[in-house]
């Protein structure tokens, strides 16, 4: 009668564990700087994406209309809720696309008929929390508004020309993107940072 013999199955000892959790945290440590920056950039994009939205759908909804309409840059006192406590203002990260001034009236439904006769609105949301913005116009001074005519055209030598977005303590690793408005309306996304003239994101 044969026996059989069972070795028994050998486990971690406890120097390899505390190779294995040294190692792994090590891994985390170089990973996740990364990941933070990555994150932000991506809210960096969220929010200039957002905003350069509402400049064209403000060009366009005055190219249709034949007849002025402004884009305003607003501040929330909550950047995710669109309420009567937005402020016009050039380091807003929300906007809104409007026939009157929509200064504390933010919370109006869409109407082309209610004060201040909003056609379209955004917040900037939980991406706005940690990124700054700047609305400058074309002598680089604060700006908050950008109004187009019936042709799709800048009105006033006060209008937004440039809208910056950036992280809230800007640093080498974060993309900063900015808004470039026309004199004849058009509109692009550019990253200040690109020094090469061959390169399509140079501002």
């Amino acid at each position: 009668m044969l026996i059989m013999r069972t070795q028994a199955s050998r486990g971690l000892t406890l120097i390899e564990l505390i190779v294995t959790v040294t190692i792994v945290s090590v891994l985390l440590a170089m990973a996740v700087p990364s990941a933070a920056v990555w994150i932000r950039n991506t809210q960096i994009r969220n929010v200039a994406t957002s905003l350069l939205a509402g400049v064209q759908r403000a060009r366009a909804e005055a190219i249709r209309r034949n007849e002025p309409v402004q884009f305003s840059l607003v501040s929330l006192s909550n950047v995710a809720v669109m309420d009567n406590s937005c402020a016009v203002s050039q380091s807003g990260a929300s906007w809104v696309v409007s026939l009157d001034s929509p200064e504390g009236k933010c919370a109006e439904p869409v109407s082309e008929t209610v004060s201040p006769r909003i056609l379209d609105k955004q917040a900037g949301g939980a991406s706005a929390e940690k990124v700054s913005v700047a609305g400058l116009n074309a002598a680089a001074g604060d700006a908050s508004l950008l109004q187009f005519d019936g042709f799709g055209r800048p009105v006033g030598l006060n209008s937004i020309a440039v809208i910056s977005v950036d992280n809230e303590s800007p640093g080498d690793d974060y993309r900063a993107l900015r808004i470039v408005i026309g004199s004849g309306g058009t509109t692009r996304l550019c990253e200040p940072k690109v020094t090469a003239a061959s390169d399509p994101r140079i501002c």
